[in-house]
């Protein structure tokens, strides 16, 4: 009984010098290239540093420019928040909106281990594995947890259905317009018929920031978004 507080302690302190080395703001802009056009996606990523807690929302907001701005008007805005843990990202709510359309939203009950899914008007629930992260938290939770040596299986929601992926990893060099970069490559394994298709570049030199992706929706659109600049603000809140 008496290791409890100790074991407390350590976890405390830990948990305190996470905190002095973790960014309170990420600022990050990515040049966007689709099979339609071009565009360009700003992310901000916020962290509220508590004594024994820290919590975390990302706002995701992609614009068409030029002439594919005629054919996609609107924005998609893609929003996560939720608690970091020792574990990664654990998030409490996340949606998506594209354009006009009403948004799908992913709420999740860890207490109860639900995820409740909302998407074109139509509501269900599922069970709610651990670990699991939506489509954006997916981006950021390695800056959090360290990755496997070979491959991680992780459940991700989109806000109307809960799969499980498995990505492998890999080392690359990647060219990018703020230089040169040693990355971290995860990649979606799920068949040759997969309709979905999914790649993401994690920078080790820069808290394991997401730094490219490329991926093939569901409707066959094929995306692939670039870091154009990052800047991080260690400054903590109290």
């Amino acid at each position: 009984m008496k290791l409890l507080p100790l074991i407390l302690l350590l976890w405390i302190f830990n948990f305190s010098v996470m905190a002095t080395e973790m960014p309170s703001r990420i600022d990050i802009s990515y040049a966007v290239t689709t099979d339609l056009g071009e565009g360009e996606i700003n992310e901000v990523m916020e962290i509220k540093h508590g004594s024994d807690s820290h919590s975390y929302s990302i706002n995701s907001e992609a614009q068409a420019t030029g002439i594919y701005k005629l054919i996609e008007p609107g924005s998609i805005v893609r929003h996560s928040e939720g608690i970091i843990t020792k574990r990664g990202l654990r998030p409490s709510r996340a949606f998506e909106k594209r354009g006009k359309k009403e948004p799908s939203v992913a709420e999740f009950d860890w207490k109860n281990h639900v995820v409740r899914l909302e998407h074109k008007g139509q509501q269900h629930q599922e069970k709610l594995p651990e670990g699991t992260l939506d489509r954006l938290s997916l981006s950021y939770n390695f800056m959090f947890t360290p990755l496997p040596k070979h491959h991680v299986d992780v459940y991700v929601t989109d806000g109307h259905s809960l799969k499980l992926s498995r990505y492998t990893i890999t080392r690359e060099k990647l060219h990018t317009p703020i230089g040169e970069l040693e990355t971290i490559a995860l990649t979606r394994q799920d068949g040759k018929n997969a309709k979905i298709k999914r790649k993401l570049w994690l920078a080790p030199n820069n808290h394991m920031l997401p730094v490219r992706i490329v991926s093939v929706e569901e409707d066959g659109r094929q995306l692939e978004k670039i870091v154009t600049g990052i800047n991080i603000s260690y400054k903590a809140e109290h």
